[in-house]
């Protein structure tokens, strides 16, 4: 998955002949067309002219290259266009026409203010898939209101389950919701273009940042619905299973155990000389265990904190018991496992030189997906773009003398 190639999709792609344009920005819209453009979709990535798509500037840049872009902009070609224009709006119906999907994230009512609502859109591309990607959605209470996926990781419940049961409630470092909705946004996209196989037809889809994380936290509304019960905070404890945490070697770094299965938390406590504990009537299902977690945390953080990290991990394989290093970025790069499943691949960039970052997110062993070409820069390929919409010189040189690329 590495090399030279040309901007163009491989053919053999499972997705090649599908055309997305990219209108979105911060993030989830953008990985959405990124996850479609890393299994062959032809992605046209549309910026402001003067306002490129933030990300970026997000983070640390190189000779002031913006990194994360280096990765969410992959695979796409971009060109600029300002939409409020009237040569702007042209263009894009232009291209509107050629496309399968269009994934967007402005406010509720932008793209109707431009003159581009859905009913104009589908009546040049009855075939359209447009995918509307909002914090709340395109309707309700909060569908106006600007908002970010932080928004939706404390609106959701994530926020308040997470932490240390006396500390505040904990936000991600990243972009935990934006990523989600991201992924939920390709599955979205792809499941409306299967529905479009036996239709003939487009149609929108409205994704709100807000609910495809509160999909992953699980039965917590059905908990409460039926029972009353709110999930609290326990740290990296767990409800369900114990032990279940992280624990200090006696070389200063940490281990992850977790026993979500009766034969593994059986074997752990075989591992740290605590058998006695197995014949306990508590120890026989995971919430009783949990109950219990002082005693088993005792156990087997005094068992490990007495051995190095790699003490730890070969006796736990040794035992067949469920145990990971806790591994910052340094560790990940170099992780045998990653390595063997090619995970983070390199790539040569025009920019940069060679460049690693995380491959695609599955393999397929007929039609692997591929990175071509890692982000390019603000508006690189707009004239390559629209002279092949069928744009003449003269009309590139009127839409730029409006500002309108």
């Amino acid at each position: 998955m590495t090399g030279t190639r040309p901007l163009t999709p491989a053919p053999t792609a499972p997705l090649s002949g599908l055309r997305v344009l990219d209108l979105a920005t911060l993030f989830a819209g953008p990985l959405a067309a990124t996850l479609l453009g890393d299994f062959g979709a032809e992605v046209v990535k549309v910026e402001h002219p003067a306002k490129p798509d933030p990300s970026r500037g997000h983070g640390p840049s190189k000779d002031g290259i913006g990194l994360w872009w280096k990765v969410l902009g992959r695979n796409k070609r971009t060109i600029t266009l300002d939409l409020s224009k009237p040569g702007g709006r042209a263009t894009l119906l232009r291209l509107a026409a050629t496309a399968d999907v269009i994934i967007e994230n402005f406010r509720p009512g932008t793209l109707e203010k431009w003159d581009l609502s859905w009913d104009e859109l589908s009546a040049v591309n009855p075939r359209l898939i447009l995918a509307r990607v909002t914090a709340f959605g395109q309707f309700g209470p909060y569908a106006h209101r600007p908002g970010f996926g932080t928004l939706a990781e404390a609106l959701s419940g994530f926020a308040a389950i997470t932490g240390e049961p006396e500390a505040p409630p904990t936000l991600p470092p990243f972009g935990l919701a934006d990523s989600i909705a991201g992924l939920a946004t390709a599955y979205a996209v792809m499941t409306a273009l299967a529905a479009r196989d036996r239709t003939g037809e487009g149609q929108v889809v409205d994704m709100a940042i807000i609910e495809p994380i509160l999909t992953v936290l699980g039965p917590q509304p059905t908990w409460y619905d039926q029972l009353g019960y709110v999930q609290q905070r326990t740290g990296n404890r767990s409800a369900n299973n114990a032990p279940r945490n992280t624990y200090r070697t006696a070389d200063g770094g940490w281990v992850a155990v977790s026993t979500s299965a009766q034969s593994i938390a059986e074997r752990v406590m075989r591992l740290v000389g605590r058998e006695d504990l197995i014949d306990e009537p508590w120890f026989a299902t995971g919430a009783d265990r949990a109950r219990h977690a002082d005693v088993l945390d005792a156990a087997v953080g005094t068992w490990i904190a007495a051995r190095t990290r790699t003490e730890v991990l070969a006796a736990f394989e040794k035992a067949e018991a469920a145990v990971a290093p806790i591994q910052d970025v340094r560790d990940v790069m170099t992780d045998p496992q990653y390595a063997a499943l090619d995970t983070l691949t390199t790539l040569p960039d025009p920019e940069l030189g060679p460049l690693r970052m995380q491959n695609v997110l599955f393999r397929l062993s007929a039609t692997p997906g591929a990175i071509h070409w890692a982000g390019r820069p603000h508006g690189a390929d707009t004239d390559t773009v629209l002279t092949e919409l069928g744009l003449t010189d003269a009309e590139l040189a009127v839409l730029r003398a409006e500002g309108a690329v």
